[in-house]
């Protein structure tokens, strides 16, 4: 027999950033890869910052499939809610293939819903709803084809760990040592549940301090602010937009109506999937 090999498609939450070692970032997949097999384990990171689920079927996944992997994490999707050129079909197209090609090799899937990040920003309602509808249809996606799959997941998106600020780095948006520790433990015991993780699990408790709110409330002076501006320089006009209709229909009392159409928009990409693989759909 040889190593377990274990690849990790997506972002930034993947390649690690928020968890920084002497030579970079580290990350929660490089956390559990430690831990999958006492003998021997093969851990490749393809993850990329800023990368989008176009990115991962177009770039990190013929390379994943190459490797024959008998695991692959795949955890996207915060940074499709963040363009202007957002479109749930062709995010659950581009899942789906992700998921199925793996499936095909015969390669266990890691996957997860993940929190929305205008709430971890603390942006203003009115800006935060829109980017919350929006993951929020990207989780149930996710939800959905990793039940289709069988894949091991991860539930990411709520719970008490996103309201401990020890969790988390000081930009906000990515866990630190202790939460990237975290996100590891718990796909760990999942795996473990499923005889595919035989080794010891990672140590829950973090070898460098937690970012203070000093360095937090630096970084929103500061990086946070070029953040933003980078990831959102396409999506800022849009979100206006968002924000002005969000509003309006708050007024009225009818904003129930922008989140049947949420849902109506992800039932309607869950279904093209079922009725059989097609032309990816053109984002709008």
């Amino acid at each position: 027999m040889g190593p377990v090999r274990f690849v990790a498609l997506g972002d930034s939450l993947t390649a690690g950033v928020g968890d920084r070692v002497a030579d970079g970032w580290r990350g929660w997949a490089a956390l559990l890869a430690d831990g999958l097999d006492p003998e021997a384990v093969s851990f490749t990171n393809l993850a990329v910052s800023g990368a989008q689920t176009r990115d991962i079927v177009e770039s990190q996944l013929p390379v994943a499939l190459g490797l024959k992997p008998d695991l692959a994490s795949v955890l996207i999707g915060v940074n499709d809610t963040l363009r202007c050129t957002f479109d749930i079909h062709a995010v659950a197209a581009r899942l789906d293939r992700a998921y199925a090609a793996f499936a095909e090799q015969g390669t266990v899937v890691l996957t997860a819903c993940l929190p929305d990040p205008g709430a971890m920003l603390g942006l203003p309602g009115s800006l935060a709803r829109p980017l919350a509808r929006r993951q929020r249809a990207v989780n149930t996606v996710v939800h959905a084809l990793s039940e289709r799959y069988g894949a091991v997941h991860l539930h990411a998106s709520e719970g008490g760990w996103l309201a401990d600020r020890a969790l988390w780095s000081a930009d906000r948006l990515h866990p630190g040592e202790r939460g990237h520790r975290q996100i590891a433990l718990r796909f760990h015991e999942l795996l473990a549940e499923a005889g595919l993780a035989d080794g010891k699990p990672p140590e829950a408790e973090p070898q460098c301090a937690a970012p203070t709110r000093a360095a937090s409330l630096l970084w929103l002076a500061t990086a946070g602010t070029a953040w933003v501006a980078r990831r959102c320089t396409d999506l800022l006009p849009q979100l206006l937009r968002l924000a002005a209709d969000e509003t309006r229909h708050r007024v009225r009392g009818t904003s129930a109506r922008l989140d049947l159409g949420a849902a109506h928009a992800v039932a309607l990409a869950l279904a093209a999937l079922s009725v059989g693989d097609g032309p990816e759909p053109e984002a709008a």
